[in-house]
This record gives C-alpha cells, structure tokens and sequence, in this order.
C-alpha cells in the first residue's frame, strides 16, 4: 500500500510539474536560431530589472539591443547610441563591432570596437555608460588604439575581474590575445598599466569564464565572415589565475597557440564563433549564446544561437555533439522553478517608447498587430495629439515646449502611461 502512495504521489508531482510549464507559457522546447536576423558577436547580460539584454555588432546601425525573459524569445529594444551620441573619437570612419556589456559600479557600462574592415592598424576599443540596459549610452571615450600601443588589430574587449576584485579588459583578434588593468570604475586603463600577453595568435573574441576554480578562456578561431566558407569554431583553454599562464586538456601552453576544441559547424550551421559569456538559469543551468549562418539562409547573415553547456568531470565545458542544436529543451524560468521573475506575456504585450535621432520625436513599437490608440498629454493635463496605429507609431513634440510629457497608450492589453522628457 506504502508503495502505491508513493507512486501516486510521485505521479502528482510530475502532473503539478506539467501545470505549471503551461501556466508559465515557457516554451518546453526552442529551435536555433533563437534571433533570426544577423547580430554578430553578441555579448548579454542579466539586468537589474531581472530581464537578459543582448547587444551586438553593428549590422543594425550604432549596436542594437534585444532583451528576453527567457532567453528564447527576444525582442528588438532600439539601440545603444544615436547619430548624435555615436563614438567618433577614435576611427572616424569604422564600424562598432563586438560590444561587451557589464554592470560595474552601479552602472551600465558597455566596451566596444571601432575598425575599418581590414585595416588592423585602424583599430581601437573604446568604453561608454548608461544608467539603464536599454540604451542610452553616453561619455563615450578611446580607451586605446592600435596605433597608439603597437599592437595590431585591438579590437574584442571582454571585460573580467580577477580574484582579488581588480578589473581587467582582454582584447586582440588574431595578434595575440592580451590583457590589460582597468581603473575601480572601468572607464580608463590604471595608470602605468601596460599589456599582458596571455594567448597566441590563432584566435580572438575572447571570453573568459570562472568555474569551480579556473578561469576558462573561450576563443573563436577560423575564417568568420565567408557563409557557407566560413571555418569559424570555439576554442578553449584554462588556468588557475586570470593572466594564466593557461593550456590546453593536454597541458600545452595557449601561448604557443595550443586549444582545445569546443564548438564546430554542423550540416545546419556555418562558422559558430565569438559566443556571448555563460549564462544561468533559474534552474542552474549554464547557457551560451553564439552567432553562425543558418545553412538554409546563409545570405540572412551570422544569426544568434542558442545551446547548453554541461560541465564535465574533468571540469572543462561541453556541448551536446560540438554542434550547433536544431531543436532542444529550453531553459528554466520564473514560476517552472518557483522564482520570480518578469514574465512572457508582459514582455509580449507592452507598447515600449524608443529614441529616435531627432531630438523630441519618439517611436512606439508594440509587440503584435493588435491597434492601439496613444495620446500626447502635457504636464499640466493638455492633450496635446492623439493617433491610432498597428505595430510601429511616430510621436513628433520636436515643435512643442521643453519638459515632461505623458504618451498615454490605450491596447486591448491595457492602459499605459510613458514618461518622456522633451529637451
């Protein structure tokens, strides 16, 4: 009879198990690639506000960013900068590749590139901050140049702590893997700092992972930009300190281009590189992000993908086969594991404002084709315009007075009441 009682038990369990996946509207399963529009090298964060925002070189102008409670369905957020606030101090004419994003005092801080394509003496890495991970970014500065530091092709930053609490920014891509010591607040290099070779010259888009006591350096070696050419693939190598010295499983120096492999192409994927850091679930699961060509539309650019690692008994990480996956369990959230955390259908349902590059207009998006009515209020209660829309709105005030404005948006999913400031 025990018996019995157990099995009912144990049967209730997996039932209440089923319940709440439905109720959370998480998806059981994903298929890759998990963003289907090219955004390469992207870099993601979990922000304070509980939700991931991905950021990525710039195939959309001046960086763009997602954001996603679950790492499956993302959704487009506007962009880090504008014409107006876009990095301009340092390679006039290059392009914002292989942003990184941290939080590091108390602040949005957010590393990137500039480069002329295939100018590696054209290179540099620059820094700028924002308060909130939606945009924003201002105070944009060189950090250095190639030029500047002799050495070639400074582009890549990754942004890491080490075990005493110092910060470091590691960079380089195919001259050498190098790390340098930031200040407390990671806007500058620290004084007198110079660089520290800690990689060969085989690869670059360095990530760096702690786990269970070693620092895990990601790399992505190969040809990354030629379609179905393409030869990229994740590398990996390890060490007990931050500046390493590190190698590979077989204990060969990284120094001397020793790696081991991580990550390959598969019948369905084209070139997999430059990976996101790891992620966790709510669940403890560890989760990586990575760009490659989707086989059947390699024209549509290098998309974003999604996969699990597993971490080994020998402590290295793995993926599943070392292929890129079609279709896999999806990560764990919210009420699947009884955590709190911003849910699905918030995310699908809010009509969210966006900056545009004129000063006083602002773009509405909403997250499906359903109308939805806004109005213009003043501070002091006037209406000051009024309009109805599907998707995609323009509010121009670039003609009205300074200050605070309403945009009041009225949807079958609610009534919304959106702050904007008219500078």
């Amino acid at each position: 009879m025990n018996m019995l009682y157990k099995s009912l038990f144990a049967f209730g369990l997996a039932m209440m198990a089923v319940v709440a996946c439905a109720d959370s509207e998480q998806p059981v399963t994903y298929n890759n690639p998990v963003i289907d529009r090219s955004l390469p090298d992207p870099t993601v964060i979990r922000a304070q506000d509980g939700y991931f925002y991905l950021y990525a070189t710039e195939d959309t102008h001046n960086v763009p960013i997602y954001r996603s409670d679950d790492l499956v369905k993302w959704r487009y957020m506007g962009t880090a900068f504008t014409d107006a606030t876009r990095p301009m101090d340092m390679v006039p004419n290059g392009g914002i590749w292989a942003p990184d994003i941290n939080f590091i005092d108390g602040k949005y801080v957010l590393y990137y590139s500039k480069s002329e394509w295939g100018g590696s003496w054209e290179a540099g890495i620059g820094v700028a901050w924002s308060n909130r991970p939606n945009g924003g970014f201002h105070d944009a500065h060189k950090l250095f140049v190639s030029k500047e530091i002799g050495i070639e092709n400074c582009i890549d930053p990754y942004f890491m702590k080490d075990d005493d609490g110092r910060n470091y920014l590691f960079f380089g891509s195919f001259h050498d893997i190098y790390g340098v010591e930031l200040t407390a607040d990671g806007l500058n290099l620290m004084e007198g700092a110079t660089p520290v070779k800690i990689a060969g010259g085989l690869i670059e888009a360095t990530t760096i992972i702690k786990h269970d006591g070693y620092f895990y350096l990601i790399g992505s070696t190969g040809t990354c930009c030629e379609g179905a050419n393409s030869s990229y693939r994740l590398v990996m190598t390890r060490s007990k300190n931050l500046l390493g010295p590190y190698v590979d499983r077989n204990g060969r120096s990284a120094t001397g281009d020793n790696f081991s492999p991580l990550l390959n192409k598969s019948p369905q994927v084209y070139g997999p590189g430059h990976c996101s850091r790891f992620v966790t679930d709510d669940a403890g699961q560890t989760w990586m992000l990575y760009h490659g060509y989707q086989a059947s539309d390699v024209n549509g650019g290098r998309k974003v993908f999604l996969d699990r690692i597993r971490w080994g008994t020998d402590g290295w990480p793995t993926v599943l086969g070392m292929r890129p996956s079609v279709e896999a369990e999806a990560p764990l959230f919210g009420d699947v594991v009884g955590i709190a955390s911003p849910s699905a259908k918030s995310q699908e349902q809010e009509v969210i404002v966006l900056p545009t590059d004129r000063q006083g207009m602002y773009r509405l998006e909403a997250a499906d084709d359903n109308p939805f009515t806004w109005q213009l209020i003043s501070a002091a209660g006037r209406l000051m315009q009024s309009g109805t829309a599907r998707r995609t709105a323009i509010v121009d005030a670039s003609h009205m007075s300074k200050g605070m404005y309403v945009i009041r948006i009225d949807s079958p999913k609610g009534i919304q009441n959106l702050k904007v400031m008219n500078l």
